[in-house]
């Protein structure tokens, strides 16, 4: 860690590996030293685009860069544990896309190791860290709109994508509950906690995989959560926490960095406003260097059991909706 810099590898270049480049760009402790694709020449033209120093072909040989202290794994969902596994063997730190794991079993397998290995690892659910989000948090907690009765929360994107894409495709883990829908879910158990009972319904594709889904979390006092995510529509996708006082409206793209509106009965109206430097996505790395030069081995932000009680409620939608993946559920 020269200069106190944290210096990260990236696995992967697909987009949501730019995405995290980017924001690399402006975390103040960080450093982007390295990035591995199966492909040279991809490796090759990231670095190139990002400015990185050293591009390598393969995972293995950027996991095996002694100058590397945390990878980031943007690979899709099916090769979440793989990756992680691989750099935690290598004795790094990680932050993996989300889900972390695809099911309960594999988040804790890679707990597990990050435990033996005493590494820091965390689950890179974005959301958590940005500003609009943590104010929503801090809004509900302090009782600012009364006692919530009602959440709603949609993430529905219309793919024009083919069978085989990994939006669709079962091998790949696809559907949209581990997609889309994930988001939802994590700002109800944020906000709310764990429900008391849930109910679910899915639309699936001829392989299984869900093409939409619906869910509901029932809480004490008749509070609802009610939910949904769809790879068939392309509605606007926001949020809105109703309370006996007010309500929170979070505009199109929710989980994304935002304003936060807050509506109060008698018709006042209070709108919170931030800026953020790259895309957001630097908050959740400024996090995890945060807790690296701290020693600390997960987040108290969002936890190993923060992970864990979210892949819980997945696979028991998942599971009441008949929805398997035959190459990781066994």
């Amino acid at each position: 860690m020269e200069n106190n810099k944290i210096k990260w590898g990236i696995i992967s270049t697909g987009w949501i590996a730019h995405k995290f480049a980017t924001a690399l760009q402006v975390a103040p402790d960080s450093e982007l030293h390295a990035v591995g694709s199966r492909n040279i020449e991809t490796a090759m033209e990231f670095a190139s685009e990002y400015s990185i120093p050293k591009a390598y072909g393969s995972y293995e040989e950027l996991v095996n860069d002694p100058d590397i202290d945390v990878i980031y794994i943007g690979s899709p969902h099916n090769l979440h544990l793989e990756n992680t596994l691989l750099s935690l063997n290598h004795n790094k730190h990680v932050l993996c896309e989300k889900p972390m794991g695809v099911n309960l079993r594999e988040e804790r397998i890679m707990i597990d190791k990050a435990k033996e290995k005493n590494l820091f690892l965390m689950e890179a659910l974005w959301s958590r860290f940005l500003p609009n989000i943590i104010k929503t948090k801090e809004l509900i907690d302090s009782g600012e709109i009364g006692d919530v009765k009602l959440l709603t929360a949609f993430f529905s994107i219309k793919s024009e994508n083919g069978p085989e894409h990994r939006h669709y495709n079962i091998d790949l883990c696809g559907g949209t509950i581990l997609d889309t829908g994930i988001y939802n879910i994590f700002l109800s158990l944020l906000l709310l906690g764990k429900p008391k009972s849930f109910s679910a319904i899915a639309g699936l594709s001829d392989q299984g995989g869900d093409n939409s889904c619906s869910y509901t979390f029932r809480y004490d006092k008749d509070t609802l959560s009610v939910m949904y995510s769809s790879f068939l529509a392309n509605p606007d996708v926001v949020a809105e926490i109703h309370g006996t006082k007010g309500k929170i409206f979070l505009g199109h793209l929710w989980f994304c960095p935002g304003n936060v509106k807050v509506t109060y009965n008698d018709g006042r109206e209070k709108l919170h406003e931030f800026e953020v430097k790259a895309n957001g996505y630097e908050y959740e790395a400024e996090e995890v260097a945060r807790c690296i030069r701290d020693g600390k081995t997960q987040s108290d932000l969002w936890s190993w059991n923060d992970s864990i009680e979210m892949i819980t409620m997945m696979d028991s939608i998942r599971k009441e909706c008949g929805i398997v993946y035959p190459k990781h559920d066994l």
